[in-house]
C-alpha cells in the first residue's frame, strides 16, 4: 500500500495544484472530525505574519534603542505565538528543540510551523515524524528552513514524502550548512527520488538513516559516491531495503560497499535486512578491513547468508575496534558459527554479539563462550536457539559480565532458572528476559530470593510473559520480595488464546508498586480479575502515571498464536 501511495505522489507531482488545494486535501484525510484542526488557526494570522519582519535582528541592526523596542515587541510577540501553537498541540515550548512526532500534523500546520521559524533563530533540533498527512506540502517548510540555519538534527521518518517532497528538501539544505543528522526513515517513496537530495547534502552531515525507503540501486550507486565525500560520516542506516541488492541489472549495491572503504569516519553500519548473499559478504569484508573505526555492524535479518558468513569472517580481524556484531535470524549454519568462533579471539573489543534466533547456536554455546573476551561482554542475547542442557550450563559461565541478559522461547530454562540467577553479580543486570521458557512456581520464588538479597537491585526491564505455568505463589513471593526500585517495564502477559484470575497475588502487587518508584510500564494481558480489584489496580497505576496494558478480550496481542507456534518451532 506504501508503495502504491508513493506512486501516487511521483505521479502528482507533475500536476500543479494550488496551496489551497493542498490545504483542503490534506484536510480531507483526517480520520476524524474531532481530530481536525481549525483552518482559521492559520488564515487568522496572515496579516500579522506578514507585517512581522523576516530577520528582526538585522532590522534592529544600527536603531536607537527607541526604534529598536517595537522590534523586540513583535519577536516577543513572535514567541508567543509559538507557544500558543505548541500548547495546542500539548507540547512544551523550547527555543532550541522542537519535538512534533506524532502530533497528526495536516497541510495547514504545517503552513502556520513554517511562518513561526523566524522566531526560532536558536533552533537546532526538529522532528516532524510519524505525521503521514503532511505528505506532499513538504515545501512549505522547507521553503522557510533558511530562519533556523542553525539547525543540527532533522527528522522526517514515516511522513509519505513523495519526489516533489525529496526534491523541495535537496533545495532547502544549502540553507542548514551545519545539519549533522537527517532522518527520512520509512517513507517508501524517497526510493527512486533520492540522488535529487544527495547531492545537496554538506560536509557537516554525520549521521544518513534511510531506513524502509525503498531504495534501488541507482540510490545506492549514488550513496556511493556519497559516503566518500563527506568527512564527517560516523552512522549509516539503510536498513530493510531489499532492492539494493534485487535489482540484478544494476550493481548500486556493489558500488556503495566499494566506497565504503573511503568512508575513514564510520563507526556505525547497518544493512539489516537488505536481502545480502555470500557474494555481498565478501565485497563487503573486503572494504570494511580499511575501516579501522568501525565499532557497530549489523547484517540482521539477512536470510540468505546462511553459509557464506566465512567469506565476511576472515575480514572481522582487521576491524580491531568492533564492538558490536549483530547476526540474529541470519539462519546461521553450523559452518557458519565454526567460523565465526576462530575470529571471534581476534576481536578483543567486542562487547555486544547478537546470534539470537538461529537454532543451530544453541548447540555452539561452549565454543562461542570460550572464544570471546568474557570479562568485557555486555550483551550476549539466545533467545529462540534451542539451547541444551549443557549449553544453557555454558551461557551461565558469561552471565556474571553481562548489562542484558535475554534467554526467551528457551524451554531448557525452567527449573534451571537458579543456575543463571545464582551467577549473576550484583547490580550488573539491567535486562532480564525470560519469555516463554517454562518457567516454575520454583523458579519465581528463587528469583524472589535473589531479588530480596539485592543482587538486581539496577534492574530495569523484567519479561517474564507467556509463562503460564508460574502458580500463584510465585508472582505473589516475587512481588514481596522487594528489591526492584530500579524497575521501568515489567510484562507479566499470559498467552494470547488463555486466561488466568490474578486475584490471589494482586494484592501483593499493588503493595509493591510504592517500592517500585521508576516503573513506567505494566503489561498484564490477559490476566483477569474482579471488577473491584481491576478498578483498584487501574487507580493505583493512574496515580503513578504508569501506563497499563491490560486488555482482557485479548484484541492487543503481542503475536499471533499462529506466530508464536512459528518462533517455538
Amino acid at each position: 500500500m506504501e508503495a502504491a501511495e508513493g506512486q501516487r505522489g511521483r505521479d502528482g507531482g507533475s500536476q500543479r495544484r494550488s496551496p489551497f488545494d493542498i490545504i483542503m486535501s490534506q484536510i480531507r484525510r483526517k480520520r476524524s472530525a474531532s481530530d481536525r484542526k481549525p483552518l482559521g488557526r492559520f488564515l487568522s494570522r496572515t496579516s500579522e505574519r506578514t507585517a512581522i519582519p523576516e530577520d528582526a535582528e538585522s532590522e534592529n541592526r544600527g536603531q536607537s534603542p527607541e526604534a529598536a523596542a517595537p522590534v523586540d515587541s513583535q519577536r516577543d510577540a513572535g514567541w508567543g505565538r509559538v507557544c500558543v501553537f505548541l500548547q495546542k498541540l500539548g507540547k512544551k515550548a523550547d527555543s532550541s528543540s522542537l519535538s512534533l512526532a506524532h502530533c497528526d500534523l495536516t497541510a495547514t500546520d504545517l503552513l502556520e510551523l513554517a511562518s513561526l521559524l523566524q522566531f526560532l533563530p536558536q533552533l537546532e533540533e526538529m522532528d516532524v515524524s510519524w505525521n503521514e498527512l503532511i505528505g506532499g506540502s513538504l515545501t512549505a517548510l522547507t521553503s522557510h528552513l533558511q530562519h533556523v540555519g542553525g539547525i543540527r538534527t532533522l527528522k522526517l521518518c514515516s511522513c509519505r514524502l513523495n519526489a516533489d517532497d525529496v526534491g523541495a528538501l535537496g533545495e532547502a539544505l544549502p540553507s542548514v550548512p551545519v545539519l549533522e543528522i537527517l532522518d527520512l526513515s520509512w517513507n517508501s517513496s524517497v526510493g527512486g527520488a533520492l540522488q535529487s537530495l544527495l547531492g545537496k547534502l554538506q560536509p557537516s552531515v554525520r549521521e544518513l538513516h534511510l531506513v524502509a525507503c525503498q531504495l534501488t540501486a541507482a540510490d545506492a550507486a549514488a550513496l556511493g559516491g556519497l559516503v566518500a565525500v563527506l568527512p564527517k560520516l560516523c552512522v549509516l542506516d539503510v536498513s530493510c531495503n531489499p532492492r539494493l541488492t534485487q535489482e540484478v541489472d544494476a550493481d548500486g549495491f556493489g558500488q556503495l560497499v566499494a566506497s565504503l572503504s573511503r568512508a575513514v569516519s564510520l563507526t556505525v553500519l547497518r544493512l539489516q535486512a537488505c536481502g545480502l548473499k555470500p557474494d555481498d559478504l565478501e565485497a563487503l569484508g573486503v572494504s570494511l578491513r580499511c575501516l579501522a573505526s568501525l565499532r557497530q555492524l549489523d547484517l540482521s535479518c539477512n536470510r540468505s547468508v546462511a553459509g557464506g558468513l566465512s567469506r565476511l569472517a576472515s575480514h572481522l580481524p582487521h576491524m580491531a575496534h568492533l564492538e558490536s556484531l549483530d547476526l540474529h535470524l541470519c539462519r546461521l549454519k553450523r559452518s557458519d558459527l565454526e567460523a565465526l568462533i576462530q575470529v571471534l579471539p581476534s576481536l578483543t573489543a567486542l562487547t555486544a554479539l547478537d546470534v539470537s534466533s538461529n537454532k543451530e547456536a544453541g548447540g555452539a554455546v561452549h565454543q562461542l563462550v570460550s572464544a570471546l573476551p568474557l570479562t568485557q561482554m555486555r550483551r550476549l542475547p539466545m533467545s529462540s536457539c534451542r539451547l541444551t542442557e549443557e549449553s544453557f550450563t555454558a551461557l551461565a559461565l558469561v552471565a556474571p559480565y553481562l548489562r542484558s541478559l535475554d534467554v526467551s522461547w528457551c524451554k531448557v530454562v525452567g527449573g534451571r532458572l537458579p543456575l543463571l540467577m545464582d551467577a549473576l553479580q550484583p547490580s550488573v543486570v539491567l535486562e532480564l528476559r525470560l519469555s516463554s521458557c517454562g518457567l516454575t512456581t520454583d523458579d519465581l520464588r528463587h528469583l524472589a530470593d535473589v531479588c530480596r538479597r539485592g543482587c538486581v537491585s539496577s534492574l530495569r526491564v523484567l519479561d517474564l510473559s507467556y509463562n503460564g505455568s508460574v502458580g500463584d505463589a510465585g508472582w505473589a513471593a516475587l512481588f514481596a520480595a522487594g528489591g526492584l526500585g530500579s524497575l521501568e517495564e515489567a510484562d507479566l502477559s499470559l498467552r494470547p488464546l488463555t486466561s488466568a484470575p490474578c486475584s490471589a497475588w494482586l494484592p501483593a502487587l499493588l503493595g509493591a508498586l510504592p517500592r517500585m518508584p521508576a516503573l513506567v510500564q505494566l503489561a498484564m494481558q490477559r490476566w483477569s480479575a474482579a471488577p473491584q480489584e481491576e478498578r483498584q489496580l487501574r487507580f493505583s497505576v493512574k496515580n503513578r502515571n504508569i501506563r497499563l496494558d491490560w486488555d482482557l478480550d485479548g484484541s492487543d496481542w503481542k503475536t499471533s498464536s499462529q506466530e508464536e507456534s512459528q518462533t517455538e518451532e
